[in-house]
Formats: C-alpha cells, structure tokens, sequence
C-alpha cells in the first residue's frame, strides 16, 4: 500500500505556494493563477485520500471541483479582461476604491 505522507505533503505545498502567490502579489493574472493552484493542492490532497481509503467519493469529489474550477476560470478570465478595459492596468490597487 502507498504512503498517504508524500502526497499530503505534495498538496500542502500547492496550498502554500498558492497562497504565498495570492498574498504576495498584486497582478490579477497572478492572483488568479494562485487560487487555482490552490485547487489543485485540494484535489491532490482529496484524491490521495480516496485511493488511501480505497473509495471513490474522493475521486468523484475532485472531478466536481476540476468542473467548477474550469467555470470560475472562465468567469474570472472575463471579469480580468473587463477590469483591464476599465483602467488598462491589472494592479489590484487600483481596484481598491470604489467610484460612483
């Protein structure tokens, strides 16, 4: 049987790396690319322990959270490109106020 160690630690790193990213900076492009590395660290981490406990509602959770990962990619690649129109940067801090 595999050890459920290494890709535990595999997706706590892609947590971290993810959130270090989101924290880190200021770029939308870079913040979003961030959380979906987070996803990932979760699907790793959900898929080691389905196949850890030889069932597959931890697969079966991970292709629900693929599906919702690709549709908040896409309505965040929209909203990054309408954002970019606006003001032509992709500085979050600029996104900081809100005009009326």
């Amino acid at each position: 049987m595999d050890s459920l160690a290494p890709h535990v630690i595999l997706g706590a790193i892609l947590f971290a790396l993810g959130m270090v990213g989101f924290l880190a900076r200021r770029n939308l492009i870079v913040m979003f690319l961030s959380t979906e590395v987070m996803f990932q660290g979760v699907i790793v981490n959900l898929v080691a322990f389905g196949r850890f406990h030889h069932d597959l509602q931890g697969q079966t959770f991970a292709v629900f959270l693929l599906a919702g990962a690709a549709v908040e990619a896409g309505l965040a690649l929209g909203l990054v490109v309408l954002l970019h129109r606006r003001r032509h940067t992709l500085d979050a801090e600029a996104w900081s106020t809100m005009c009326g």
